[in-house]
């Protein structure tokens, strides 16, 4: 305890509200990552799952996703700009030293974003407006601009961990620049290939809780079905992927970063047959208090076999690791974001041995009780991710070259606090108008619904055709049939039916 105060007393005064400020806006962001990451690729499996089948209702579920996308996208230009902003703002150490080394990360996220906002609109645009295979085909690059915009923040990120590419001069600023070093840095494939996968099943997880919440509510018809089985199996794929891909991060950090991997693991001396602990807590003087301790696994998993040595916190200064406190904040960050994978992976499996066993989704509320919570608990996961990476890595802001302390701003504490709370006011408004406008589609969509349905005309209502012009409807009048011929065929390429 003493050590933690005396390394809190060291610290400049405006640390705790830069760091404050900066967690709060990543963790914000963050929640719409995986909505624009992985939620266009889920898009157009349904839209090509549509045009293939020539299935209206895969093609509306297709169009109405596309909207809440663009909606999405929107909101997270503004959490993602304020975070640009912050950069430069809160860390001028970092910026000004760094930038030139490792900013080719965040120019390749500027041109996709740029990329992906245009492809979005001619997306959006090409519903009513472009020939069915054509609207789809210019659709395709969609994903992978989402890629490329992750792939550069993953970049930054991984070279912060592992930096390399660069030399020091004799005043210790970087030089002679190696971008592509700079950018495929030990760190970059391991954190790049866990991430986007997170995002993709996070996302699954999340547009197909939608739709089991809607099944407990009773509705039960094809709509609802194939909403929840796309996005699910799509999840259901990548789930069982992410565990050989956290096993290889893992190691990848025990290698990479030992002192980060102690502070996951909670190890204080270096030694092996380590112990696995289940949660518990970091004290100061090494001890543990709380959680389960399971013997020799530490080492086993680091290494396949106790006879692993596991570098401890102790093995450096104190002024060089994670004090006791944000050892223990790291540790159950891992331990939830792990049980939680777990936990998924057991709902995985529940699916694919009722799929397997009789070809249809599973029957029992219970499922889709826990499909609905597993989007939160997905997004909880992600979080707790981030949060490994960021305190694991402390008191260093560029592993083993540049403090936190060393790279924040000389700002006043009290204007940073003020900053703080005008950010969480304007992000309580900009995420209650988010709620409110999905809130507003999902009433317009549901009526939508039971006036087509009201009317008989199909089995899926839609009261405008996702190609070819608007239909026009009269007062009195039955809504216009969905895309197709009416004998489930698909609407010809050139748009009409």
């Amino acid at each position: 305890m003493h050590t933690t105060l005396h390394l809190l007393a060291e610290a400049p005064p405006q640390m705790l509200p830069a760091r404050s400020l900066m967690a709060f806006t990543l963790a914000s962001h963050i929640i719409l990552v995986p909505m624009g990451v992985a939620l266009p690729l889920i898009t157009l499996i349904m839209h090509g799952y549509g045009l293939r089948r020539g299935d209206a209702t895969a093609l509306l579920l297709a169009r109405r996703w596309s909207a809440v996308m663009a909606v999405q996208f929107a909101i997270g230009v503004v959490t993602g700009t304020v975070l640009s902003f912050e950069f430069g703002l809160l860390w001028p150490g970092l910026m000004g030293r760094w930038g030139d080394v490792f900013g080719i990360g965040f120019g390749v996220e500027a041109w996709a974003f740029f990329l992906e906002a245009v492809l979005i609109a001619i997306y959006l645009y090409g519903w009513r407006r472009l020939p069915a295979r054509t609207h789809f085909l210019l659709g395709l690059p969609l994903p992978a601009t989402a890629l490329l915009g992750a792939f550069g923040i993953l970049a930054a990120n991984s070279w912060m961990n592992t930096p390399q590419g660069f030399s020091l001069d004799s005043e210790g600023n970087p030089v002679d620049v190696d971008v592509r070093k700079a950018i495929f840095t030990p760190m970059f494939g391991p954190q790049y290939w866990h991430f986007v996968v997170a995002m993709l099943l996070t996302a699954g997880f999340v547009v197909a809780g939608v739709y089991a919440v809607g099944w407990l509510r009773g509705r039960r018809d094809r709509y609802h079905r194939l909403g929840f089985t796309v996005p699910f199996t799509v999840a259901a794929v990548f789930t069982p992927v992410q565990f050989f891909l956290g096993d290889s991060i893992a190691r990848a950090v025990f290698q990479k970063q030992p002192v980060k991997f102690a502070a996951m693991e909670i190890v204080w001396n270096t030694d092996t047959h380590v112990p696995e602990y289940l949660f518990g807590r970091l004290h100061p003087d090494g001890t543990v208090s709380g959680g389960i301790a399971i013997p020799q696994l530490d080492s086993i998993l680091a290494g396949f076999s106790p006879d692993t040595e596991v570098r401890g916190l102790a093995s450096v200064a104190a002024a060089d690791r994670p004090n006791a406190t944000q050892a223990t904040i790291t540790h159950w960050a891992f331990d939830i974001m792990v049980g939680i994978g777990t936990v998924l992976l057991l709902l995985v499996v529940w699916y694919a041995f009722v799929w397997w066993r009789r070809r249809r989704l599973p029957a029992s509320p219970w499922f889709y009780r826990s499909a609905a919570c597993a989007g939160v608990a997905s997004v909880i996961a992600v979080e707790c991710g981030w949060i490994t990476t960021e305190v694991g890595r402390q008191p260093w802001i560029v592993y083993e070259n540049m403090r936190v302390a060393d790279a924040v701003t000389g700002a006043r504490s009290s204007s940073l606090w003020t900053m703080f709370g005008v950010v969480v006011l304007v992000y309580v408004l900009i995420f209650g108008s988010f709620l409110a406008v999905l809130l507003k589609m999902r009433t317009r969509w549901r009526l939508d619904d039971e006036r087509s349905l009201g009317a008989g005309t199909m089995a899926t209502p839609e009261t405008d055709t996702p190609y070819g012009p608007r239909a026009a409807v009269a007062a009195g009048d039955a809504p216009a049939p969905a895309a197709g011929n009416g004998d489930g065929t698909a609407p010809t390429e050139d748009g009409r039916p």
